[in-house]
């Protein structure tokens, strides 16, 4: 009962400092805002595709339109439809980087590649640039595709024809039209699809702002703030040490181990709450799915508590001045965060770094908290982040009561 006692201590000397409350919510608020907000405007005013002119001379071409409807399909390029009267510019453009590529349709381009012609496609590439040659597969993909799509029509149109005899000319091209249709058809529902990465994630790895960018910001923001959340109650610690308070509850009932507990449990609790608070301020304004798994993530949420705790003990532990404290947390603040993805997602950079990432206990609250939200996976999903976690509070708490001094 002491032990809660001295806990909820601790809790109203921290809440009577409005300046610290208002740094532990809204300043993460805030943070968490601006950039979710600077990414969400970024990726929806950027296109990593290589952008290709296009001019079709053959605007009633059943495959012309095939082909341009492709491209505006595709995952790696896209098209831009480029006047007649800009034709003339298409090189110059390409030169300076405006474009990645040029194509031109001429015009009988449909009718020739029916009959098992070769029509002349113009194309413009510089391969010197990623982008041009990004295009140029893109491209070479797309007419590989158009190209199949009238060889097909033409196998179809002789093996009708060996059983039912010769077509007329008419009947011929309304055969020929209907089988490039469901050709297109079929090739819409191709299972297998390519993705286009931009320069800042160049190994197309998993991002977890693509579709909602708070899905970062949120958790790697809270992670960073609750560090910085134990300053306060570390700091009645070394105040109640240098002032001689500790030593005058010693002569109380008090025990060691209830002293130690007590101003534990405070920080924990401290902790815990303000998670609570940036988790229902993700889930229920920002949409980030932080109650898909409730008992996983209020797991996560224990596990980065104690640790919090465990290591705001340990900061206690070593300094001898208050101002000491807001040190060490600022510098743990911004290290651990920095290391363990807070600001941008582990899974975008090197498996070196990444690897460095994971050896803070950071990196694996984050990782918890992104296979709920991010990855939609369950319960087991967060069991060994949260083991780890535990293991760092463990480590953390022995060296902090092996340093601890109560004069």
């Amino acid at each position: 009962m002491r032990t809660f006692d001295l806990a909820f201590k601790d809790i109203r000397q921290v809440l009577r400092d409005r300046r610290s409350l208002a740094f532990l919510i809204i300043m993460p608020i805030v943070l968490t805002l601006f950039f979710g907000f600077a990414m969400k405007n970024q990726s929806q005013e950027t296109d990593p595709r290589p952008l290709i002119g296009v001019v079709n001379r053959d605007p009633d071409g059943q495959l012309s339109l095939v082909l341009l409807d492709l491209l505006n399909a595709s995952d790696t390029i896209r098209a831009e439809a480029v006047a007649e009267a800009g034709a003339a510019q298409i090189d110059s453009r390409v030169v300076k980087g405006e474009l990645a590529a040029g194509l031109v349709i001429p015009q009988g381009f449909s009718a020739g590649l029916l009959s098992g012609g070769g029509p002349q496609l113009g194309v413009i590439i510089n391969e010197e640039t990623p982008d041009g040659e990004t295009a140029r597969r893109g491209l070479q993909t797309t007419l590989t595709r158009v190209a199949g799509m009238a060889e097909t029509a033409r196998i179809s149109l002789k093996a009708y024809e060996n059983q039912a005899g010769p077509l007329e000319a008419a009947a011929r091209a309304a055969y020929l039209k209907d089988a490039v249709s469901r050709v297109a058809q079929e090739w819409k529902q191709v299972s297998v699809s390519v993705k286009a990465y931009s320069a800042e994630n160049p190994a197309g790895k998993n991002d977890p702002t693509a579709a909602n960018p708070y899905n970062q910001y949120s958790p790697g923001m809270l992670v960073m703030f609750v560090i910085f959340g134990l300053t306060s109650a570390a700091m009645v610690m070394v105040s109640e040490r240098k002032n001689g308070a500790m030593a005058r509850l010693l002569t109380t009932p008090l025990t060691k181990p209830e002293l130690i507990g007590g101003h534990l449990l405070g920080m924990f609790l401290i902790i815990f709450t303000q998670q609570l608070i940036l988790v229902t301020f993700g889930q229920l304004v920002l949409k980030v799915e932080y109650f898909r798994q409730p008992v996983a993530t209020l797991l996560v949420m224990a596990a980065l508590a104690l640790w919090v705790a465990a290591f705001g003990l340990l900061i206690s532990a070593l300094v001898i001045k208050e101002e000491q404290v807001i040190l060490f947390a600022m510098v743990g603040m911004f290290a651990f965060s920095a290391l363990g993805g807070a600001w941008f997602s582990l899974e975008m950079v090197g498996k070196a770094f990444a690897t460095v990432g994971h050896m803070t206990p950071t990196a694996w609250a984050i990782d918890g908290f992104q296979n709920i939200i991010v990855r939609g996976q369950g319960l087991e999903s967060v069991l060994l982040p949260v083991g780890i976690i535990l293991a760092y509070s463990a480590a953390f708490f022995g060296v902090a009561i092996w340093k601890f001094r109560f004069e």
